[in-house]
């Protein structure tokens, strides 16, 4: 049986496991968990009803963060000619065409989004393996394939996020930083719902959200009534 720290303990009497809460209660709890030494995410955990399985059920969409999520994002954008300048002048961390594949296919991976002009996206086909798994490989519905490099760093640095759920009918999505205030979160959380809602399948019937908890880095899960 694994070893539960004091921290987590502690945290533990806090809460009751059972107990679901309203959105601003869950908010008020995990604030007063014992914190660690360094500022922890704060996450958003969805089940949906949709079937996995079942490729016109996948749940996937962009959104823009009013408060962002409280980190510092750095962005690759794979393009060419004149558009490499408007990219760096745009405040891309790493710009390059097939000398920036290379890089990345030998190992190379500091970043943690990826944005693509479309000219790019048969080169950058051959590191599917490396971006996919990742989900860093760009596509045209996250909006991270385009011609307008420029916004889309912009969104991406303004606190835009991608959501897609996954295997297990999940989503998993940071939604701010444990220094956040209350109101920063909450705000946070209700866009992201938003969204999330208005991503539900066609073909899917009745509600899309099963259930929802809201945790920290370190911290349990509490149940949300949303």
């Amino acid at each position: 049986m694994g070893h539960t720290s004091k921290r987590m303990k502690e945290a533990r009497k806090l809460f009751d496991a059972e107990k679901v809460y309203s959105l601003d209660e869950a908010i008020g709890s995990i604030e007063k968990f014992p914190k660690v030494k360094f500022d922890e995410s704060v996450e958003l955990h969805f089940a949906l009803t949709v079937n996995p399985k079942s490729s016109d059920q996948i749940v996937r969409g962009t959104v823009v963060l009013p408060h962002g999520i409280g980190k510092t994002v750095r962005i690759a954008v794979f393009c060419k000619g004149e558009m490499e300048s408007k990219a760096k002048e745009a405040g891309a961390d790493y710009v390059g065409s097939t000398e920036l594949i290379d890089k990345v296919s030998k190992g190379f991976l500091d970043f943690d989004v990826v944005i693509a002009s479309p000219d790019m996206m048969r080169d950058l086909s051959k590191l599917g393996k490396v971006l996919g798994p990742r989900g860093l490989m760009p596509t045209p519905k996250a909006g991270t394939v385009t011609t307008d490099i420029e916004k889309a760093i912009a969104d991406v640095k303004a606190g835009k996020i991608e959501f897609k759920s996954d295997k297990q009918a999940g989503i998993h999505v940071g939604v701010g930083k444990r220094s956040f205030s209350k109101d920063k979160i909450k705000e946070n959380i209700q866009t992201l719902l938003d969204a999330i809602n208005q991503a539900k399948p066609v073909s899917l019937k009745g509600n899309l959200i099963k259930s929802v908890s809201l945790s920290t880095t370190m911290g349990p899960g509490l149940k949300v009534a949303l």
